[in-house]
C-alpha cells in the first residue's frame, strides 16, 4: 500500500487516480503536472488504494464522486494556483501549476481543504520559508502579476473608493447569488457618502461569463469594467469587500482587512473581517505565513520550458518573462530595420499576440503603424527619425556571431533610447538606478554565479588559450571601428591602435594581450589593425573568457568584455562611454554622462552593486526566448541552454559564408 501512495506537505495521496470527465484526458498540461507529481491517470474503476480525481466542485464532478463513494476510495480534488496564466482557462492558456488536494477544495470553507490543514497544523516558522513568503510577496506586488494577468496599465479611478470585487455566475466558489446582493448593501450602509467600485472578474471583461452586478446600481456606485491592474485598484481603496474572490487573498497581502462574505481558504486566520465565520479555524497568521501556505507549500508548480515541476520562485520567473512579452507585444509591432535572416527570429520573439509586420520603408511603417495601433519596432540606429521601440542584440546572445547569421536567444528593447548610446538616456539605465524588489539580489548574484561557472558569455566562442608572457596581463579587446557602439559611446580613443596605444603608455611595463574582435578577425567586419610594437601578444580563435581569466585587468572602448570583467571580478578601465561605466564600478577615462553620477538637481545619485547592475542588464532588461519551448523564458533558462551547444541549421551556415565572401569584395571596391 506504501508504495501506492505519494506524500504531500500535506499528507498522502493516491498514486492512481482515476477520472470521468473529458478535461483530464485533453488537456495536456493537466495531464502533464499530475504526471510529474507522480499520479497515474487511469479509466475504468478503481480499487483498493486507488483515488478518484475530480476538477474543483464543478457539476461535472457528480459522477467521480458516485464511483469514489460506491467503490470506498478517496477524491482528489484538483484546482488552479493562485497564479495561473496569462488568460483565464477558457480563452485557452494552460496553469502553471495545480492544487491537487486530499481533503477538499480551498474555496469551500464547509470542510478542510490542505491548505487550510496547511495553515491550521504547519509550525510555518521557518525563517527561510518566511522570507521567501516575504520576498515572493513583494514581487508578485512589484512586477503586477495576479491569478489572469490581461490587465494593462489603464488608470485606476481616483483614489478614495470602496472597492467591491464581483466574481463570475455560476461561480463553484461563490454559488450563493444572494452574497453579492449582502456585499453590495453592506457596503452601502458601511460607507453612505464614499464612491463605490466595483470590479469586474477577467472573464467577464473578456465577454466569456456573466458577473453578478449590472444597472442600475446604486448611486455613486459604479462598475469597473476595464483592464485595470488589480494591485493598482487594491492601492486606491479605503476599504474592499468580497465573497470569495482571490482578489480578497490580495488585497490582504496589500495591507487591507478585506470584509469578505464568503469562506474562502484566506478567511478565518485574523486578516480578514469574516460575515460567514468558520468555527474551527482559530489561528491567528501573518501575511507572510497565509502566503507561504498558499503559494509556496501547497501548489504543484510547473516550468513550460524546462519541462518539469519547479519552485514557486521558477514559476514566477516564468510567468514574469510570458506576461512582459505580452505588456510589450499585445498591440502588435510594425518593424523596421530588420534584414531577412532576422525576421524569423524576430517573429519568434515579439509576434506571439499578433504576427509582426515587416517594412522597410520607415515612412510607410510609420503611416502602417499609426493606421492599425500598432508600435514601431526598429532594429538599433536605423530610421533615426522614427520614434518607436529600439531593439538590439541582448548580453547572452547565441552560441556564434551574429554576422555568422546565429539566431539570437536574447534581445533588449528600449523605449527611451540605446543602451550604447551614452548621448540620451536608456530604459536600462533607469533600472540601473531603480530600486530592486526583495530577493532580486540573490536571485542576480546565483544567475552571476552560474554564468562564471560555465564561462558563459554573449556569443560563447570556443578556442585554445596559447601560452602568454609573464607579468602583468591587461587584456585589450579590440573592437568592430564602425559599430555603433563606437560611433556612439567615444570622443578621442575611437579606433583599435588609438585604444592600444592609450593601454601602452599609461601602462608601458605592463604585458598587453590583445583580443581582435570575433567579426573583424572572420572578415565580416572593419577594425583589423597590426599591433606589432604596441601589443606583447596578439590572441586570435581564442576563447574570451578564458583570456579575462589569464589577464589581471581589462581596458576598453565600449567591449562588452569589460561587463564580462566585471562580472569576474576583473578591475575594467573605459576609455569610452558603456552602458557599465559611470556606476563607480569601473576606472572612467572616458567620460561617461554625468546624469549617472548625480541627479538634475546635483545630489548624488546611489551606487548600485555589481549585483545591482546584474540584474538590470541581465535580468530586468533583455527578453529572452527558449530554443526548445519557443516560449519566453527567463535568463536562467537561456544559460542552461548555452551551456549545451546546439548545431546551427547548415542554411544558415552557408548564408554566413556567402555574407562573408560579400563583404570582403565590397571592400576590395571601397
Amino acid at each position: 500500500m506504501a508504495d501506492e501512495l505519494i506524500e504531500t506537505a500535506a499528507g498522502p495521496l493516491p498514486r492512481r487516480l482515476f477520472f470521468y470527465s473529458g478535461g483530464f484526458l485533453w488537456q495536456r498540461r493537466l495531464r502533464r503536472i499530475l504526471g510529474l507529481a507522480g499520479h497515474e491517470l487511469r479509466l475504468g474503476l478503481p480499487g483498493p488504494g486507488d483515488g478518484v480525481v475530480v476538477w474543483g466542485n464543478s457539476p461535472r464532478t457528480a459522477r467521480g464522486l458516485a464511483v469514489a463513494a460506491r467503490r470506498g476510495v478517496p477524491v482528489v480534488r484538483v484546482e488552479d494556483t493562485f497564479l495561473r496564466s496569462l488568460r483565464p482557462g477558457r480563452s485557452g492558456d494552460a496553469p502553471i501549476g495545480l492544487l491537487i488536494d486530499g481533503r477538499g477544495v480551498h474555496f469551500d470553507g464547509s470542510a478542510p481543504s490542505d491548505i487550510e490543514h496547511i495553515l491550521a497544523t504547519h509550525p510555518l516558522d521557518d525563517s527561510n520559508l518566511l522570507l521567501r513568503a516575504r520576498q515572493g510577496i513583494d514581487r508578485i506586488r512589484s512586477l503586477d502579476l495576479s491569478k489572469y494577468n490581461i490587465h494593462t496599465d489603464t488608470p485606476p479611478p481616483a483614489p478614495g473608493y470602496v472597492l467591491l470585487v464581483d466574481q463570475v455566475r455560476g461561480d463553484a466558489s461563490a454559488p450563493d447569488p444572494a452574497a453579492f446582493a449582502a456585499m453590495l448593501a453592506q457596503a452601502v450602509e458601511d460607507h453612505p457618502a464614499a464612491r463605490l467600485v466595483i470590479k469586474c472578474h477577467p472573464e467577464t471583461l473578456l465577454g466569456l461569463r456573466k458577473g453578478h452586478f449590472a444597472a442600475p446600481l446604486p448611486p455613486n456606485t459604479s462598475l469597473c469594467a476595464d483592464p485595470v491592474s488589480p494591485w493598482a485598484l487594491l492601492e486606491g481603496a479605503i476599504a474592499v469587500y468580497t465573497v470569495s474572490s482571490q482578489m480578497g487573498f490580495e488585497a490582504v497581502l496589500a495591507g487591507h482587512r478585506p470584509k469578505v462574505f464568503g469562506q474562502p481558504f484566506y478567511a478565518g486566520w485574523g486578516l480578514t473581517d469574516d460575515q460567514s465565520p468558520i468555527p474551527r479555524r482559530r489561528r491567528n497568521l501573518t501575511r507572510a505565513q497565509l502566503f507561504a501556505a498558499a503559494m509556496i507549500l501547497a501548489p504543484r508548480w510547473y516550468d513550460p520550458c524546462r519541462d518539469s515541476l519547479c519552485s514557486f520562485e521558477q514559476a514566477l520567473d516564468q510567468m514574469e518573462a510570458e506576461v512582459r512579452a505580452f505588456r510589450q507585444d499585445r498591440a502588435g509591432h510594425v518593424a523596421v530595420g530588420m534584414r531577412l535572416w532576422k525576421r524569423g527570429p524576430m517573429q519568434a520573439m515579439f509576434g506571439r499576440s499578433k504576427p509582426l509586420i515587416f517594412q522597410n520603408n520607415p515612412t510607410k511603417a510609420q503611416a502602417l503603424a499609426a493606421r492599425k495601433g500598432r508600435n514601431l519596432l526598429i532594429w538599433g540606429d536605423k530610421a533615426p527619425d522614427l520614434a518607436g521601440l529600439r531593439v538590439e542584440d541582448g548580453f547572452l546572445r547565441s552560441r556564434g556571431l551574429g554576422a555568422e547569421l546565429v539566431p539570437p536567444l536574447s534581445l533588449v528593447v528600449d523605449d527611451l533610447g540605446l543602451y550604447y548610446d551614452p548621448a540620451r538616456e536608456s530604459r536600462l539605465e533607469r533600472l540601473i538606478l531603480s530600486p530592486l524588489p526583495a530577493g532580486s539580489l540573490a536571485r542576480a548574484e546565483r544567475l552571476r554565479q552560474r554564468i562564471v561557472a560555465l564561462g558563459l558569455s554573449k556569443y560563447n566562442l570556443t578556442g585554445d588559450l596559447p601560452d602568454l608572457p609573464q607579468g602583468h596581463r591587461i587584456l585589450v579587446p579590440g573592437q568592430v571601428e564602425d559599430d555603433a557602439s563606437i560611433r556612439c559611446g567615444t570622443t578621442e580613443i575611437r579606433t583599435n591602435l588609438d585604444l592600444l596605444r592609450a593601454a601602452r603608455a599609461a601602462n608601458p611595463s605592463a604585458v598587453l594581450v590583445y583580443k581582435p574582435h570575433p567579426d573583424v578577425e572572420s572578415g565580416l567586419r572593419p577594425g583589423a589593425i597590426d599591433a606589432s610594437g604596441l601589443a606583447d601578444a596578439v590572441i586570435t580563435a581564442a576563447d574570451p573568457i578564458a583570456l579575462i581569466l589569464a589577464c589581471d585587468e581589462v581596458w576598453t572602448m565600449t567591449s562588452l568584455l569589460g561587463f564580462e570583467a566585471l562580472l569576474r571580478g576583473k578591475p575594467v578601465t573605459t576609455l569610452g562611454a558603456p552602458f557599465y561605466a559611470g556606476w563607480g564600478l569601473t576606472r572612467d577615462l572616458g567620460n561617461p554622462p554625468l546624469r549617472r553620477k548625480q541627479a538634475p538637481d546635483g545630489h548624488p545619485l546611489p551606487r548600485p552593486t555589481l549585483d545591482h547592475l546584474t540584474h538590470a542588464v541581465l535580468i530586468g532588461y533583455p527578453r529572452y526566448v527558449d530554443p526548445v519551448s519557443r516560449r519566453p523564458c527567463p535568463p536562467e533558462v537561456v544559460v542552461e541552454r548555452l551551456a549545451t551547444p546546439v548545431p546551427q541549421p547548415r542554411r544558415l551556415r552557408l548564408l554566413a559564408k556567402a555574407q562573408g565572401a560579400l563583404a570582403g569584395w565590397a571592400h576590395l571596391w571601397r
